[in-house]
């Protein structure tokens, strides 16, 4: 079945022209223009986990609740074992080409976003990041959460691809007793993007962020700063504008390397190409 015939059926709706656009490691990226006069974005792929475009239309709801940044309605989703191929269909949004981009509203609007919150650490569904399964069950607190559920899964799936070797896996894992101390002081449970590098917001041709493709659970706030602070491309004036909303709490610089951490274990797993050694640089920091 083509990715049309997918939507067509999804929707109700015949669809008529569709081209290939972008996609990523999750899935294929198609724009197609529909019978009766939207156009919609689509993401499918072949072979991908069952709930993985499920899991992302949960997340891309709940982000939306919380009416503080622009997020895409979900006007589709076929996700289940008999769904071939799976597919996530949203509206289409006109990308900016003219470099106009409101980078005090992503600030604030972030702020906005996290201080809507969670009712736990983790979220009451399975996840993913990438196209690898994530583990949301909650824990009692936070340095748990962290490492357990976001250190420790991608630790042990680099070193059993080879891409860490024993030296390294070490060195990391000996974060965990003084985990307690890193994580930072109490604070508010955020609720989180959760996979937000820049790739992951969209700016529309009104320059304003939508927040696309989330990883999306209850937790720290650092966690989307630091992500989205990890591969550059943001302006001081989104952190700026976060820190007038919010203010983060003190000694947040000195956790950023610790919130890489897991970004960075699950590029080593997926990519490795130099991610293994910012991995353990990011460690070796709190040595």
């Amino acid at each position: 079945m083509s990715v049309a015939t997918a939507v067509a059926r999804a929707l109700g709706v015949a669809v008529g022209a569709s081209h290939p656009f972008g996609g990523g490691d999750v899935g294929e990226g198609w724009r197609l223009e529909l019978a009766d006069g939207r156009t919609v974005y689509a993401k499918t792929r072949a072979g991908a986990p069952v709930g993985i475009f499920a899991a992302e239309a949960a997340g891309l709801r709940w982000l939306a609740s919380a009416s503080a940044l622009p997020v895409p309605d979900v006007l589709a989703v076929a996700d289940g074992p008999d769904d071939d191929p799976p597919v996530l269909v949203l509206p289409w949004i006109q990308p900016d080409r003219h470099g106009q981009r409101d980078d005090e509203a992503l600030g604030r609007g972030l702020a906005m976003l996290h201080r809507a919150g969670a009712p736990s650490y983790g979220v009451n569904r399975p996840g993913f990041i990438g196209p690898l399964p994530l583990d949301n069950r909650s824990t009692a607190t936070w340095a748990e959460f962290w490492w357990e559920r976001r250190i420790v899964p991608y630790l042990r799936l680099a070193l059993d691809a080879g891409a860490l070797d024993a030296d390294e896996a070490r060195e990391i894992a000996e974060l965990e007793d003084q985990i307690g101390e890193l994580v930072g002081p109490a604070e508010p449970i955020a609720r989180l993007h959760g996979d937000l590098w820049t790739g992951n917001v969209l700016w529309s041709e009104d320059g304003r962020p939508w927040l696309i493709d989330p990883s999306a659970y209850g937790g720290r706030r650092e966690v989307d700063l630091a992500m989205l602070a990890l591969f550059g491309g943001v302006s001081d004036a989104v952190f700026a504008a976060y820190d007038e909303t919010w203010p983060l709490a003190d000694g947040h610089e000195d956790r950023v390397a610790l919130y890489q951490l897991y970004p960075l274990l699950v590029h080593t797993v997926l990519f490795d190409g130099g991610y293994s050694e910012r991995a353990v640089a990011a460690a070796r920091y709190y040595k």
